[in-house]
C-alpha cells in the first residue's frame, strides 16, 4: 500500500513538472509578443468559438537592424483547447487542448524597437486551419514578410534563420 502511494506521489510530480514545461512559457519574450497577436486575432474573429493556445514553433528568425530594431518572423501552430472563448479563464495555458479540431497553422512578422512591436510597418499576422493552407499562401507569407524587411532597407527578414524547431 506505500508503495502505491509513493507511486502515486511520484506520477503526480511527473505531470506538475511537465505542466510547468508549457512551450510558450519557453519562448523569448519577443516572440510571445507575436503569438500573442496572433491569439488576439483569432479571439476577435467571430467564427472562432474557443480559446487556442500555443503548440509549437516551425521556424523562427530575426535580424538586428541596428539602434535596438529588429524584425522577426515566427512561424508556429495554434491548438484549440476545450475553453469556451470568453470565458473568465484565469490562466488560458492551463485549457485542456482538443483533439477533434485541426491545428491553426500561423505566420507572423513585425518589427521591433525597444522590445516593443512597432505600429509601421504593420505586423502581419496569417492564421489558417492547417488542412486549408496552400501553397499559394506559404508562398504569399514568405514574399510579405521579406517586402516588409526590404521596405526599411534591412535585409531580407528570412534570410537570417536564428532557429528552427521540429
Amino acid at each position: 500500500m506505500a508503495a502505491a502511494l509513493v507511486l502515486l506521489v511520484c506520477a503526480g510530480a511527473v505531470l506538475y513538472s511537465a505542466e510547468a514545461q508549457d512551450p510558450y512559457n519557453e519562448l523569448p519574450d519577443s516572440y510571445k509578443k507575436g503569438v500573442d497577436l496572433a491569439l488576439e486575432q483569432l479571439s476577435s474573429h467571430t467564427g472562432v468559438h474557443h480559446h487556442f493556445r500555443f503548440l509549437r514553433s516551425l521556424e523562427k528568425s530575426e535580424i538586428e537592424s541596428g539602434f535596438r530594431v529588429r524584425y522577426l518572423y515566427h512561424h508556429f501552430y495554434l491548438k484549440p483547447t476545450r475553453c469556451a472563448k470568453g470565458t473568465t479563464e484565469s490562466d488560458p495555458q492551463r485549457c485542456p487542448f482538443r483533439n477533434d479540431r485541426p491545428l491553426m497553422d500561423c505566420a507572423v512578422c513585425y518589427k521591433t524597437a525597444d522590445d516593443l512591436i512597432e505600429l509601421s510597418p504593420r505586423p502581419y499576422v496569417h492564421c489558417i486551419q492547417k488542412p486549408r493552407l496552400t501553397e499559394e499562401m506559404r508562398t504569399t507569407r514568405t514574399e510579405h514578410c521579406r517586402k516588409m524587411s526590404y521596405n526599411s532597407g534591412a535585409p531580407t527578414l528570412l534570410a537570417v534563420s536564428v532557429a528552427k524547431n521540429k
